[in-house]
């Protein structure tokens, strides 16, 4: 089929909410190829070059979001003010008030997109009202434009949980002189807005990220041989085993869990254990991959978690930007573990019972976080009363590390499914119809899938030490090498991918 010049700019220039920019849609890639054949005339010059990816990543957020665009740069704009004025003024009283104002701004932008329909439904239940939701913006828009959108519901911006929790890191930092004020604000917006880890993360610190934009470009071979790895790495992880178990057995389970047996049910919930894995350290793969290319460093965000032993070892694994900003400006200004024992369990329950409601504006949330809150709380008590005197018990470890990951993979059950109802079936399918006598039939039915989690958790669980020396013979290997070796897995990737490509699991958070 013969596709015109003007349809190909239309579909490159112009936001469809059906066809956003994903790192596994091969448009993506074409742009970045055109975006990095650019980056070689002026990557050394430092202002040119952090202005210019600032105008790409703000492109890139517009064809992912579309007009949520206008958010992102309030965000950056309003931010910076706050870091220069808690900076320029003296007095102690006037910096904290306007940290409070950059606080409140903040929370109530993220409140109203992410948790109005979750107060207006709580309320309406606690009074037995009816009120119902209006869109303030849109309303505004409306009379503003005279146009004529929808005013009855509230989307969610993609990724305004990430770059608001990086906002409101900057403003804290910027007040207890952790970080100097950032003069240009077209570099902090760069800082708000680099678009490899704007959507998904990890969640970058000013104190980190900011000194780069002022240092040379420097990108070694063993640096791009990673980078390249890392990229190969996440979209396998993502097109190979993420979206393959959703398509072909996790979805369909949980859309129906009545329509499936017992050990059906089970077995997509550990198939959607290893799917969120995959899925999200997939994106951040690719995310610390496509920034190194470009110069840039960002913090490791996954470090094997399905390997932990116990709770407090599972969140210095997972997700450890968000595990280390909860640590930072939620458990430590609560007090930390420095107010005795007993203030310590309340705060770790404090800190991931917010941490629940961060994901999501629902109970299931909660509940998630408060089954991990109560995993550290009993972690916390159990290394009180051991004194850590079994740690060397290879026995015990893998027992810790079993019931770890089956405490992980349960509560996972709250983070997926879509409602109450749906966590009734399950449990109701796994009470009622728990059926293995036709185990072999089912495996039979789904043996290419069941094929893909058992090699995935084969990799999950497979040695660091062979992974690394894969990762290190992957960087050594010739340029003609790892040419062979990544349309080789351009060609495997093309032929598991399906033509209706899933968004990542966390762009809705």
């Amino acid at each position: 089929m013969e596709i015109s010049l003007p349809y190909f700019f239309s579909e490159l220039f112009i936001y469809s909410p059906e066809q956003p920019i994903l790192y596994t849609r091969p448009i993506f890639w074409l742009l970045f190829a055109i975006i990095m054949g650019l980056y070689s005339f002026f990557y050394k010059k430092n202002p040119v070059r952090n202005f210019y990816l600032l105008a790409i990543s703000l492109f890139f957020y517009y064809k992912t979001n579309g007009s949520f665009i206008a958010l992102l740069v309030f965000s950056s704009v309003f931010n910076y003010g706050i870091g220069f004025f808690i900076a320029s003024v003296n007095k102690r009283v006037t910096k904290k008030a306007w940290l409070i104002l950059g606080l409140f701004l903040n929370l109530l932008v993220l409140g109203y997109f992410k948790y109005a329909y979750f107060f207006n439904d709580s309320f309406n239940q606690l009074f037995k009202t009816n009120h119902e939701i209006v869109n303030w913006l849109v309303l505004w828009e409306n009379d503003l434009f005279k146009t004529t959108h929808d005013v009855s519901s509230i989307l969610l911006p993609v990724g305004i949980s990430f770059y608001t929790f990086q906002a409101i890191s900057y403003i804290i930092d910027v007040y207890k002189k952790r970080v100097a004020p950032v003069k240009n604000i077209f570099d902090f917006s760069f800082y708000l807005t680099f678009f490899p880890q704007l959507v998904a993360g990890p969640i970058v610190r000013a104190s980190t990220f900011i000194p780069q934009l002022y240092q040379k470009y420097k990108l070694t071979k063993p640096e791009f041989g990673h980078a390249v790895f890392l990229i190969l790495k996440g979209l396998i992880k993502k097109i190979i085993f993420a979206d393959f178990i959703a398509a072909n057995f996790v979805d369909r389970v949980f859309s129906a869990p009545l329509s499936f047996s017992g050990l059906e049910n089970v077995l997509a919930v550990y198939g959607y254990s290893l799917q969120i894995f995959c899925d999200f350290s997939g994106y951040t793969d690719i995310a610390i991959g496509l920034a190194l290319i470009m110069g840039f460093k960002l913090p490791v965000n996954f470090n094997e978690p399905y390997k932990s032993l116990n709770l407090s070892d599972f969140w210095r694994r997972w997700h450890i930007s968000l595990s280390l900003w909860l640590r930072d400006y939620l458990y430590i200004p609560l007090g930390g573990n420095r107010k005795g024992k007993g203030r310590t369990y309340i705060n770790l329950m404090v800190t991931m019972l917010l941490g629940g409601l961060w994901h999501g504006a629902h109970l299931r949330f909660i509940i998630w976080g408060a089954i991990h809150g109560v995993g550290l709380v009993i972690d916390k008590l159990w290394h009180t009363l051991t004194k850590n005197k079994f740690s060397e018990s290879k026995i015990l470890r893998f027992i810790s590390l079993f019931i770890t990951f089956q405490v992980v993979t349960f509560a996972w059950v709250f983070f997926r499914a879509e409602s109450w109802e749906n966590i009734n079936l399950l449990a109701y399918q796994l009470n009622h119809h728990f059926w293995v006598d036709d185990i072999w039939a089912l495996f039979q039915g789904y043996k290419v899938t069941f094929g893909i989690i058992v090699l995935g958790y084969i990799l999950v669980w497979f040695p660091f030490k062979i992974k690394e020396k894969i990762r290190g013979l992957f960087i050594r290997t010739p340029l003609f090498l790892k040419l062979f070796l990544v349309i080789f897995i351009i060609l495997l990737l093309y032929q598991a991918s399906s033509s209706d490509m899933q968004a990542f699991i966390y762009f809705r958070f």
